[in-house]
């Protein structure tokens, strides 16, 4: 019986297999952008920043898997490892830069995924993010997420939901817990990138050949299997390095920024008279939504003057 895993996507067309792929980003990108321009009508924006990130987001995913980067990632270890990076680190990150909490409404009001909210949480979300990027790298299943089989694109879609779930805590909408503060996101932003280090210290100083399904490829870019692996494991050390300076600088000015908007909210309040809960500045500010609140209390819905 031949093996499903290294099967190609049941035996489709080429054009059968890329509208498979495409499918659910499509479908991504229309409920965003349909949510999006609910809420502009509703004079609840999403931010053009949050909406350009979503859509570079989107971009950098089609250009991995839409693009001829995708036959190198067949050759070399150090492209696959750059098609992984992209989509587990730098699309997620993206993605998660661009939700609201207004934007994941309608989501969320369905009972199922919201009682899925508790994956996001940093306690589950950093372990099950780890727990993924390991065990794809075990190489029994690494050789078999190869070329078109059906696991590959399994290994793909594992990759941009767990990025988008470990990077949700520090930047996205949802709730996180009181004591995940500016010191505990950036411990937590350290901690996986040193868990990403431990993998990557694999791949450069293992001096014997951990995948084989390249060695054609590294044959014909002169590469030995050592050399091409050990270069995959620099690539994500430097990008890890570059990502985590970049995390860290926003996380510092984000918090800056909310702090002091927060409190401008809170002087807001006390000087209109409002009776305005500090929990609740805390989450219009963290979900984006800090000026319709400041419009509710100076139009007098919370009382006061």
């Amino acid at each position: 019986m031949p093996d499903l895993f290294t099967l190609p996507l049941a035996g489709l067309s080429p054009t059968a297999v890329a509208l498979l792929e495409l499918t659910p980003v499509t479908l991504a990108v229309i409920a965003y952008w349909h949510r999006a321009m609910t809420l502009s009508w509703d004079e609840r924006r999403v931010p053009a920043w949050r909406q350009i990130c979503f859509g570079s987001g989107i971009f950098l995913i089609l250009a991995v898997l839409f693009s001829p980067w995708g036959y190198l990632a067949e050759e070399l270890v150090i492209a696959h490892m750059v098609e992984h990076l992209i989509l587990a680190d730098i699309a997620a990150l993206l993605l998660v830069l661009g939700l609201t909490r207004s934007v994941l409404q309608p989501v969320l009001a369905i009972p199922f995924f919201n009682r899925l909210q508790f994956l996001a949480s940093p306690l589950v979300a950093y372990p099950l993010w780890a727990i993924n990027l390991f065990v794809w790298h075990i190489p029994a299943l690494y050789e078999a997420a190869y070329g078109g089989a059906l696991i590959h694109g399994v290994e793909h879609g594992s990759f941009i939901l767990f990025g988008t779930l470990m990077w949700m805590p520090v930047f996205g909408p949802l709730p996180v817990p009181s004591w995940f503060g500016p010191g505990a996101k950036i411990i937590y932003t350290v901690m996986v990138r040193f868990t990403a280090g431990i993998l990557g210290n694999i791949l450069m100083w293992t001096q014997f050949p951990i995948y084989d399904n390249y060695a054609e490829g590294q044959i014909k870019w002169g590469l030995s299997a050592v050399a091409d692996q050990s270069i995959a494991g620099v690539i994500m050390m430097v990008e890890g390095t570059f990502l985590i300076m970049g995390v860290l600088a926003w996380t510092y000015f984000e918090s800056a920024d909310r702090s002091m908007r927060k409190q401008e909210l809170i002087d807001l309040a006390l000087a209109e008279g409002a009776e305005v809960d500090e929990r609740r500045v805390e989450r219009a500010v963290r979900s984006g939504h800090d000026d319709l609140l400041e419009k509710r209390i100076l139009a007098g819905e919370f009382g006061g003057r």
